[in-house]
């Protein structure tokens, strides 16, 4: 009874300790976290804010979405600045981003509308292209690429993004085309305020921003739906299991000419790892009959690329 009493006595400090442990381990996970997300809206925003200073504003460009409002409202107001005019115009838009995306997105997001309403005060120079064409090429390369930085956070710069994030989740439509689709009235307004041209530059700005940003977002991720119909199904399903280490579901179907019955072979692969599929199918069959199809969004253990917010 005495050792008995004394194991109960000296495990109650052991186990205290060890979640004492657990909990300090949570504690600096989540402050790791905190700081890597801070740290992606950070980058973003500059790179964000180096497109709109350093270009943009010196060639008299817009932009799209609240950016492109705000600058629309600078260029006819000078001594309203564009941070200021940002910070404000936000506002309403933070309350729909509470109500359809959720409060960590809301809070990242402030802090990310803060954040980039701070960069764009930072005017750190101006990038010396000259060619009209060729800045709102390089403007666009540089917004798409800080979105989607900023995008791969757990939140947004505002604006557009928690607009285009609300239609992505309730209607799936990716980022870049929703915000290109959005950015109509916004060129429409430019060609009619200031002149055609300008919009023209203004399109070729934002399509380059959108692919940029659809790249940055999925690009490195890309997933392909691909069928396969063979005779070799089975050696080929083994294969693809064995060799490229993915899931293989299969379907039974028949042949709409021969009648007979047939085992189709369905995978999603990354980007990456197509051409090793296509050589492994060739080596089995090269007379398989394989569809590849691109995927919107692909939600799964090892596999997904669906957003985190």
């Amino acid at each position: 009874m005495e050792i008995t009493s004394d194991n109960i006595i000296t495990s109650k400090p052991i186990s205290g300790i060890k979640q004492l442990q657990r909990l300090r381990h949570a504690k600096l996970e989540s402050a790791r976290l905190v700081l890597w997300n801070l740290f992606l809206i950070t980058s973003g925003s500059l790179i964000c804010a180096l497109a709109i200073n350093g270009i943009l504003i010196p060639h008299g460009f817009l932009s799209g979405g609240f950016v492109g409002a705000t600058l629309i409202i600078h260029y006819l107001f000078p001594f309203l600045p564009v941070a200021a005019l940002y910070f404000v115009l936000n506002i309403p838009v933070y309350f729909l981003g509470w109500k359809y995306i959720g409060r960590r997105f809301f809070i990242y997001s402030v802090a990310g509308m803060v954040i980039f309403s701070l960069a764009v005060l930072w005017k750190p120079f101006i990038i010396p292209v000259h060619d009209k064409m060729l800045a709102a090429i390089f403007a666009g390369i540089l917004s798409g690429a800080g979105g989607g930085i900023i995008l791969k956070s757990y939140g947004s710069a505002g604006g557009m993004d928690i607009l285009s994030i609300i239609l992505l989740k309730r209607f799936s439509i990716r980022l870049g085309s929703s915000i290109l689709a959005l950015n109509v009235l916004i060129l429409s307004i430019t060609a009619y305020v200031f002149s055609v041209e300008e919009a023209l530059y203004t399109l070729i700005f934002l399509f380059v921003s959108t692919q940029v940003l659809n790249v940055v977002m999925y690009g490195l991720s890309q997933r392909k739906a691909v069928y396969i119909i063979s005779p070799h199904w089975e050696t080929i399903h083994r294969g693809i299991m064995e060799s490229i280490q993915r899931g293989v579901t299969l379907i039974g179907g028949r042949g709409g000419y021969t009648g007979q019955d047939i085992q189709m072979v369905f995978t999603v692969i990354s980007l990456q790892e197509l051409p090793r599929l296509k050589k492994l199918v060739d080596d089995i069959d090269s007379k398989a009959f394989v569809v590849v199809s691109d995927t919107l969004e692909v939600m799964g253990p090892n596999i997904g690329n669906q957003p985190h917010w």
